[in-house]
């Protein structure tokens, strides 16, 4: 079973990344599910939200604490939470930065830094890419498509898919939203 963790603000479309991997999963002829972990939080709080894929039907409903893939929309967090938390040296991590991903330190906790190898670290402007390509900064769709293209985990065809039917209502936004997925995906 591959567990994704993705990470960002309440506002930033973490909720909808997870549904949009679930859907693709689906696409892709996989057994999915999403869901999101927040009580209160306001717009810009933290929040988490998972998604599993599996071949077979997934029966855990619980957080996922050991991901296969972290996802983090906003760099900011690296210093106010534990994105690392459950990590390893395995875990691939996706992550939304201009910095270049050898200054990219993931923390256990305050006395001991996750050290992963530059390969399983995708670092990519998603915020530059969402400005251009939507017009806001709202990075989840953005990086799916660097999420797509780093793991294989659903396949780019599946993804537009899931964009196309969750944003059908919104031809206009759905379009750029694919503009963008497949911008990110190139990189």
């Amino acid at each position: 079973m591959q567990q994704i963790r993705i990470h960002g603000r309440g506002g930033q479309g973490v909720v909808t990344a997870a549904e949009l991997i679930a859907i693709a999963a689906f696409f892709d002829g996989h057994k999915a599910q999403a869901f999101p972990s927040f009580g209160v939080e306001r717009t810009g709080a933290p929040i988490e939200a998972f998604a599993r894929i599996d071949k077979n039907p997934i029966r855990t409903r619980e957080h996922v604490y050991e991901p296969n893939v972290l996802i983090i929309q906003d760099a900011t967090l690296l210093s106010s939470i534990n994105v690392a938390k459950g990590a390893n040296e395995k875990t691939i991590v996706i992550i939304n930065t201009t910095m270049p991903k050898e200054k990219i330190g993931l923390f256990l906790d305050s006395a001991n830094r996750l050290e992963l190898p530059k390969k399983n670290i995708y670092a990519l402007d998603a915020t530059g890419i969402a400005l251009d390509e939507i017009g806001r900064n709202i990075v989840n769709t953005v990086i799916l498509g660097a999420f797509s293209k780093a793991t294989g985990m659903v396949s780019l065809d599946s993804l537009k898919k899931a964009i196309k039917q969750k944003f059908s209502s919104k031809p206009e936004i759905m379009e750029k939203n694919i503009k963008a997925i497949e911008r990110a995906y190139k990189l």
